[in-house]
């Protein structure tokens, strides 16, 4: 008995052991960082995708708001995001961040521009749904979190985890929605829908940096026992700032 208990427990270690098909660190941060980079082409992607993604959701067409989420690049910034958290790396979290935060803007600008113009005044159910966030979206984001850092930090890069990943995780239709907030002055539906942005972003940040910290990347800067406790006490702040509006708009969706 005391045998087998030894078998299963190493049967059970062996199959969630995530350093066994591990990338090297060169090749994860060369990955992560590149998926990252705002470049000219990158943006020309992220406009297209607003787009796209504006049109289903002015339209209530699911297929093409998915069309939209697939080739979305903001996923990428986030991971580089969270590579630079998670290697100690300031500068270039910093870097990182400013360039999700003009791919944010300009996708709030297209997205304005194009419900400014389009004749669909009314909001869809699809552009509804977006602005009702809950505690299961934290759910489905940290799941896409973990999923998203976990196929991106293998050997063999899998080509189907990604895509899953933005569809499930579903950062773009939010943005689409703050934009058509914007244009039809609906402040309540930018309401939700802001904060629903915010939700899925942070979680896929947060969940990413804790499995790039169990996968022990190289560190660019080592920090004191006090710099720690400082950073893990910001990290549960914002956490718990994020997390707890959750609750009572779950209760009251559930109440409905």
């Amino acid at each position: 008995m005391k045998l087998f208990t030894m078998e299963l427990t190493h049967a059970i270690r062996r199959a969630f052991n995530l350093n066994a098909d591990t990338a090297t660190h060169d090749e994860i941060r060369t990955r992560i960082l590149s998926g990252g980079q705002v470049t000219g082409t990158n943006m020309c992607v992220l406009i297209c995708a607003i787009l796209i993604a504006s049109v289903g959701l002015n339209t209530g067409s699911t297929a093409v708001i998915i069309g939209a989420m697939l080739i979305s690049p903001l996923m990428g910034s986030i991971l580089a995001m969270a590579y630079g958290a998670a290697a100690g790396d300031s500068q270039r979290f910093r870097r990182h961040l400013y360039g999700f935060l003009i791919q944010l803007i300009i996708s709030l600008c297209v997205s304005t521009v194009y419900f400014l113009l389009s004749p669909i005044n009314a909001p869809s159910t699809e552009l509804l749904a977006r602005t009702k966030p809950s505690f299961y979206d934290v759910i489905i984001a940290t799941a896409g979190g973990i999923a998203g850092i976990i196929g991106s930090t293998r050997t063999e890069k899998s080509n189907n985890v990604i895509p899953g990943v933005a569809i499930a995780t579903a950062l773009m239709p939010p943005v689409c929605t703050c934009g058509y907030s914007i244009a039809h002055a609906r402040w309540d539906m930018l309401a939700g829908a802001s904060y629903l942005f915010l939700v899925n972003t942070y979680f896929i940040f947060f969940s990413a940096v804790l499995i790039l910290d169990l996968l022990k990347i190289p560190r660019v800067s080592t920090l004191t026992e006090k710099q720690w406790k400082k950073l893990r006490k910001r990290m549960i702040r914002n956490t718990l700032f994020v997390l707890l509006p959750c609750i009572p708009l779950t209760i009251l969706m559930l109440s409905e």
